[in-house]
């Protein structure tokens, strides 16, 4: 059944054990007589203990490590946030009377009317940061159309004085109202039901709301039943808030936040971090935070995960179902949500953003359990290892615009396209990775001469001359990158599979993407002069010209301290492993045992602890890894295995407007054997030509 949760050996291990232990303690329900916890989720608890005092200590360090990163608002933040809210519903109230009564409904009963604003996502679930935007939706009754919404409430709207920045997307998929209100940022979405009165205490939980509603209404009123839904199946509000900041402040910092790069999104991670209070219901925060990285680390997709049953309800909208739907069947890690009609919040994920979530979720497995036996600090879990270092090769994209206007329109249209192109990249055979960088780089023309400038005020100081000359060309430099006012950058890092005499074209993958995105701007009245995309393949070294200079810097020293920890990391697991065996293993012979009575038991007193505190997730790692990703270990990956090949360019001609169609760039790969030189690739290095037309 399509519907049932996997249960993975560890799970299987824990649960028994702990039912061995409730059977030992007389907890147990069925021969203590005392009535069965409620079950929140598929399936039953793993764990039912309670916190122990290093695991309260934990979390208070945690909080404590979280504060340097804004994730928690004052309360005066707070308050103004609510007083904003408040205007809004006030707003909406007096906009559904006025237009009703323009419809020639008596006053009287348009003033009975009503209308609401719901809040949901970050805000409502309670886990928002500071500055972060609101997600909100607008509840009307029958009587006001959508088209009132996006004309008569829209000019409301910008006629108040602490709006700003407002902007209607009527087309959208799922059609918003976007504005800045007195310094918060709001994306208001529309729903209008077929009541006749919105009650100031109406809940939209009821499945019978949906009926006789429009598509596009349902899909508004979905963010607001899914958060709903998600603080009702958590056993402890408070611990799943705790656990919920830090995990969304880690897929952050580590690249993998982006529900339309094919990463999770918002409400994927609060519905994992939701099931892990569901399967861990008394846990604190910390040891939630530990075991959310031992459950999806090896959880067996793609089964699904679910917070609950699905819910018989048959009001003929599409839900997620692989038996009945085939394209469900080929979802990757497939995250159902809870309410109706239920659907896979990660239908977006592709076999490369898998392979980095996977890997990010091993690296977290790794160091939650260093911070658990208090080896490391929580801000280690929030360190991330340089992108642009862990890779040789890179696809960028240009994206141009003549006015800010356009290139906020423009740059949000092919970032919702990025992940066809990594689909492209990922169908070409020698390319086993496909690494897109969610974060978008603003391309600043003379940022390095700017930074560097000598401001001595000497024409004739040689330093300044030389000076000069070096901002010239940094300056030439800038000029081969874009002639665009505004131009924003997306890095995509490329791993290749090791063969030799490799010929890789990627031209036909890039302009079909290009091709693509291009149509839809004109099909949607978007593409306006001065707007282009460009994909160019760049080298680590060429980076520079693209990102400044001080930043690469960083991100060098970055990943020279990441790999520094991950060498000390796997020698602790090393030692633990064999300290575990040891300790499991008993030594044969009189004389042995008996060495093993005295120095054994000074060992278990010394090391015991900590060698059971990480037991669990060396087990889970040696019976999991296999079955869980097919034979592969989902360990971070070694240098030898995200090095590519050795390129030197063959031809380079200039992609910049002119070469292909819409910009994009001829990529042709040629890979040959070259003479063992010293490099980081432990001499098995390849050579690949490029040719840019």
């Amino acid at each position: 059944m399509w519907n049932s949760e996997p249960t993975t050996t560890a799970t299987t291990t824990h649960r028994q054990h702990h039912h061995h232990q409730q059977q030992q303690n007389g907890n147990s329900t069925s021969s203590g007589g005392q009535p069965a916890a409620k079950q929140l989720g598929m399936t039953s608890a793993i764990s039912l203990a309670e916190p122990r005092p290093e695991d309260l200590q934990r979390t208070g360090e945690l909080r404590g490590s979280l504060e340097p990163y804004n994730v928690f608002e004052s309360q005066d933040e707070l308050n103004h946030r609510m007083e904003i809210l408040a205007k809004l519903n006030t707003l909406v109230k007096q906009w559904v009377k006025e237009i009703s009564v323009s419809k020639n409904m008596p006053e009287a009963a348009a003033e009975k009317l009503g209308g609401k604003i719901y809040t949901f996502g970050s805000y409502r679930l309670g886990v928002h940061h500071k500055g972060a935007d609101i997600d909100a939706l607008c509840v009307a009754p029958r009587n006001i159309e959508r088209t009132d919404y996006f004309q008569s409430f829209f000019e409301v709207l910008k006629k108040q004085p602490e709006v700003t920045e407002c902007r209607s997307v009527e087309e959208a998929f799922v059609p918003v109202i976007k504005m800045n209100f007195d310094g918060i940022e709001i994306d208001l979405l529309f729903a209008r039901l077929s009541l006749k009165e919105i009650p100031d205490d109406f809940d939209l939980r009821d499945d019978n709301l949906l009926k006789n509603l429009d598509p596009r209404s349902v899909r508004s009123l979905n963010g607001c039943r899914v958060t709903d839904e998600i603080l009702a199946l958590v056993p402890n509000i408070e611990n799943f808030r705790l656990a919920l900041r830090t995990i969304k402040l880690w897929a952050k910092k580590h690249g993998i936040y982006s529900n339309s790069l094919g990463y999770f999104g918002g409400v994927t991670w609060a519905m994992l971090v939701a099931r892990t209070c569901q399967l861990y219901p008394n846990a604190a925060a910390a040891t939630l935070v530990h075991k959310f990285f031992l459950v999806f680390s090896r959880w067996k997709w793609p089964n699904p995960v679910l917070l609950k049953h699905p819910d018989n309800v048959n009001l003929r909208f599409p839900v997620w179902d692989p038996r009945v739907n085939a394209s469900d069947r080929y979802h990757l890690m497939p995250i159902i949500t809870p309410a109706y009609p239920q659907q896979n919040s990660t239908f977006n994920v592709s076999e490369s953003t898998k392979k980095v979530i996977l890997t990010e979720f091993n690296r977290g497995m790794n160091i939650t359990d260093e911070i658990m036996l208090g080896r490391v600090p929580w801000e280690r879990l929030f360190e991330a290892p340089s992108f642009f270092y862990r890779y040789r090769h890179f696809i960028v994209l240009l994206v141009n615009s003549q006015t800010a206007d356009d290139h906020l329109e423009w740059c949000g249209l092919v970032e919702s396209k990025v992940r066809l192109l990594i689909g492209n990249l990922e169908r070409n055979a020698h390319i086993a990775l496909a690494h897109v960088n969610p974060k978008c780089f603003e391309f600043k023309k003379g940022q390095s001469a700017n930074s560097s400038q000598n401001n001595s005020g000497n024409e004739d100081d040689p330093k300044q001359t030389q000076q000069q000359q070096t901002n010239n060309q940094a300056n030439a430099a800038a000029s081969t990158v874009t002639s665009s006012p505004f131009c924003s950058m997306w890095f995509i890092g490329l791993e290749f599979e090791r063969s030799d005499n490799l010929n890789i074209d990627l031209t036909e993958s890039i302009q079909n993407f290009t091709e693509h995105v291009i149509m839809h701007g004109v099909n949607i009245k978007m593409l306006k002069e001065g707007m282009t995309i460009d994909a160019r393949h760049v080298k680590r070294k060429q980076l520079s010209l693209y990102l400044d200079a001080d930043f690469l810097k960083r991100e060098r020293k970055s990943m020279e301290n990441h790999n520094n920890f991950n060498n000390t990391l796997l020698a602790n697991r090393k030692r633990l492993s064999t300290e575990l065996s040891q300790s499991q293993d008993p030594l044969p012979g009189q004389q042995q045992q008996q060495q093993q009575s005295s120095a054994g038991s000074n060992r278990g007193r010394e090391s015991g602890a900590k060698v059971h505190r990480l037991s669990e997730s060396l087990n889970e790692e040696t019976s999991n890894t296999s079955s869980d990703l097919g034979a592969v270990s989902p360990t971070t990956p070694t240098a030898t295995q995200m090095q590519a090949p050795n390129f030197k360019a063959v031809t380079a001609a200039t992609a910049a407007g002119g070469g292909g169609k819409n910009g994009a760039a001829d990529v042709v790969m040629d890979v040959s054997p070259e003479p063992e030189q010293k490099s980081h690739n432990n001499g098995n290095s390849t050579t690949t030509e490029v040719a840019c037309s």
